[in-house]
């Protein structure tokens, strides 16, 4: 099992808070926008969902 991690590039304004709270660093800033770079890393806890004021994120199950 894995998880799938949707960043909608529209909606985020790069305040890299997903950065900062992903525990397992999932996500890079590029080019003023996050990126799931390390997107095999993800835990699935959601605190990037949570954190995201912009609703820019979605984690799915594989």
């Amino acid at each position: 099992m894995g998880y799938k991690i949707i960043v909608d590039i529209d909606k985020c304004v790069g305040d890299g808070e997903c950065v900062d709270v992903c525990p397992v660093e999932v996500y890079e800033l590029k080019d003023g926008k996050a990126v799931a770079t390390n997107m095999d890393e993800c835990l699935g806890c959601e605190s990037c969902v949570e954190v995201c004021e912009q609703d820019a994120i979605v984690v799915e199950e594989k």
